[in-house]
């Protein structure tokens, strides 16, 4: 998998030319020095992340920069997982990104997560933002497959994050003929934390499924989100039970999102939010395509928007809402022996 690149539609290198010079376009990319003394987790650990949206650190940054965006989230904001990555002394960019070339290429980073991922589904069955980036993304198998011919195998000194399924969800339809496409999912994605560990690593992170249906999307939908809640909850008992039979429960750090998510939504205002669920940081009369992706300060809804809304679009997390996610997952990290 190693040096895989895909190519994009012409219309959509017209378009982002078009978006550019009416822009201005910009570059950027946020680094920091090493840390010498001992990292607030305690223990100095690489964060090796897979998933999708949810934890990708930039791999359309090249193109979104043009208008402040970059990642899933409230721009600049960081995601979790680069939180995660700097209470353990380090930092994680993007594994592969795209460009204004239109293809998709490694960087030597260690975020392989990529905006519009499923499980195992091949990006060219969907139409994810196409007429932003096309059809790009590797799904998570190929992610892990990709980190594997380029490092060979995993090590006691990583930290390894997975979370995916999101997509898988989204897109699975109507109940009934939904549910084996994300029973599917979640066996393979257990069958690929499987690989991930007999591939050498020891510190395993397996986040589940947030309530879907307690997105803005899930709230839109014309059962309020009662098929995205049924669906996350189907995914996440199917996840845990693969596990279970895989022989992986006592080797992975296993983290709750669904019931986390739940209890910050009921508790919001406790937690720093004037709004819970109900509302998008980012304006979508100003952000293009209305995706977080492309959300920047200027289209906030509000100046500081990005601390106290939950969502920054229909779908993803603010970056206040993302920082509280990866102390919540330091937490379970630490509870699990490891770091503090």
């Amino acid at each position: 998998m190693r040096g895989i690149s895909h190519k994009v539609r012409p219309a959509i290198f017209a378009a982002f030319i078009s978006l550019l010079a009416a822009c201005g376009g910009h570059g950027g990319s946020s680094s920091s020095g090493s840390s010498t003394a001992t990292p607030a987790g305690g223990v100095q650990l690489q964060v090796v992340s897979f998933g999708d949206s949810l934890s990708d650190v930039g791999t359309y940054a090249p193109l979104a920069s043009a208008v402040g965006g970059g990642r899933f989230t409230t721009n600049p904001g960081q995601v979790w997982a680069q939180d995660v990555a700097q209470y353990y002394g380090g930092t994680l960019s993007a594994a592969y990104t795209i460009d204004v070339g239109h293809e998709l290429s490694p960087q030597g980073g260690f975020g392989y997560a990529e905006g519009g991922a499923t499980v195992a589904t091949p990006a060219n069955q969907y139409d994810f933002l196409t007429d932003v980036i096309g059809n790009v993304e590797m799904p998570v198998n190929q992610q892990v497959s990709s980190y594997l011919s380029a490092h060979g195998s995993f090590n006691s000194g990583q930290l390894v994050l997975v979370w995916a399924g999101a997509n898988d969800v989204l897109r699975a339809g109507a109940l009934p003929a939904a549910a084996q496409t994300v029973q599917t999912a979640a066996t393979t994605l257990a069958q690929i934390v499987g690989q991930i560990v007999q591939s050498g690593a020891t510190h395993v992170v397996v986040v589940n499924l947030p309530n879907i249906g307690l997105s803005p999307t899930g709230l839109a939908a014309s059962d309020g989100g009662a098929t995205l809640s049924q669906l996350s909850q189907l995914f996440n008992n199917d996840l845990n039970s693969a596990l279970q039979a895989d022989g992986l429960q006592s080797k992975v750090i296993e983290v709750d999102s669904y019931t986390w998510l739940d209890q910050i939504i009921a508790n919001f205002q406790a937690n720093g939010f004037t709004v819970s669920n109900t509302g998008q940081a980012c304006d979508p009369s100003k952000t293009p395509d209305d995706t977080s992706l492309l959300c920047s300060p200027a289209t906030y809804v509000s100046a500081n928007a990005d601390q106290t809304y939950m969502f920054a679009d229909d779908l993803h997390p603010t970056t206040h809402l993302h920082a509280l996610f990866a102390q919540y997952v330091e937490q379970q990290i630490a509870a699990s022996g490891l770091g503090h």
